[in-house]
């Protein structure tokens, strides 16, 4: 008994050396506990909208400030006429559009039925269904305090994009990026730990290879690889669930030719930081699966989220892809409204190789 608790002290005193060990058995449950406590969340709020106030009067004004201080919804864009709708829609600010007749008040009064519109981005499916939740919600409460009396106002809903609300539509650009970035990141990561662990590591030293070239002779090969991964999931995503393409087919596979690449590279950092293929699937795997599906606005919205989610979310390269694939897919939309995303991948790209070639010298 005595050989046995000396070992287990032994077994003690060698997990607690070993940080790595320590650090998955602590820090990872309570980041897992802290992501999905603060990212899996039924109610939205702070829903970014925009308004076309036709009636513009004390009626109309006192019911969007009824809307705006419920918490739920904020005011981001006044609209003047109908013309700027696809704009405001395209620009990715605001998630609907609610529209007050200018005779809106006076059938409220004497017809005791008014009518508003509501215009929602139906690339969310589940999203857009809240939204018109809420919004009834809302005019209910308004009515039945403000206007007793038999009062109704009535919503007449316009979808956009997603006219019959398919969810495949959301899960497909969704489940695409989080494959293509699992899938690249994992390829890569393991590449130079590899190479380490097999001694192999060496004889690429020594060859008049820099090591420049080497990481990017690492990475050429995953990138044709990942790319017909993506050409293969898209065309599926086409031909099975019957998912559009609105847009250009050419910037569809040029934006995803970046995404990859960035992963690609957050793949590369991860086996330049570690010298274990084990450590480096498990950072690529187990430390990438669950921030890519909470946190790329592929299930819940990230609006919803708490602030300090929110920037989090911005380092998450599936956040911007996925955001490119509804406007090309769904919207249409072009390169002038898709470069930031484009830019801030290829951002993320050039600083993930710039981080790993210094790593790899200084390891090396």
């Amino acid at each position: 008994m005595k050989e046995f608790r000396a070992f287990v002290k032994k077994e003690f005193l060698h997990i607690f050396r070993d940080r790595r060990s320590l650090l998955i058995i602590f820090a990872i449950p309570v980041i897992q506990l802290l992501l999905f406590g603060f990212a899996l969340r039924n109610e939205i709020k702070d829903i970014p909208m925009g308004v076309l106030n036709l009636s513009n009067d004390d009626v109309s004004n006192e019911f969007l400030y009824k809307l705006e201080s419920s918490g739920y919804f904020r005011i981001v864009k006044t609209l003047n006429s109908q013309n700027e709708f696809d704009k405001a829609f395209k620009e990715g600010k605001i998630k609907e559009i609610l529209v007050i007749d200018k005779d809106f008040t006076k059938n409220l009064y004497l017809r005791k039925q008014a009518l508003i519109q509501l215009i929602l981005d139906g690339s969310d499916p589940n999203y857009a269904r809240q939204i018109k939740t809420y919004t009834n919600s809302i005019l209910n409460d308004f009515t039945k305090k403000f206007y007793p009396d038999n009062s109704k106002i009535s919503i007449n809903m316009r979808l956009l994009f997603n006219p019959e609300l398919k969810s495949v539509f959301t899960f497909v650009p969704g489940l695409t990026a989080t494959i293509l970035m699992l899938l690249s990141a994992f390829m890569t990561s393991i590449s130079i730990t590899r190479e380490k662990e097999l001694g192999t590591m060496e004889i690429l030293l020594v060859s008049p290879l820099n090591p420049l070239q080497i990481i990017l002779g690492k990475v050429f090969p995953y990138i044709i690889l990942s790319f017909l991964n993506a050409v293969i999931i898209i065309v599926f995503g086409i031909f099975v669930f019957g998912m559009p393409v609105v847009g250009n087919f050419s910037l569809l596979f040029f934006a995803t030719t970046i995404f990859i690449t960035s992963s690609l590279s957050l793949g590369l950092f991860f086996s330049s930081i570690t010298d274990s293929q084990q450590v480096a699937m498990l950072l690529s795997l187990v430390g990438l699966m669950l921030p890519t599906m909470l946190l790329s606005d592929f299930v819940f919205p990230v609006s919803s989220m708490p602030k300090i989610l929110q920037i989090i979310s911005n380092v998450i390269p599936a956040k911007w892809y996925v955001s490119i694939l509804k406007g090309i897919m769904l919207k249409g939309l072009g390169v002038h409204s898709l470069y930031r995303e484009m830019i801030i991948l290829t951002s993320m790209t050039i600083v993930l190789l710039s981080v790993s070639l210094k790593k790899f010298k200084i390891r090396l």
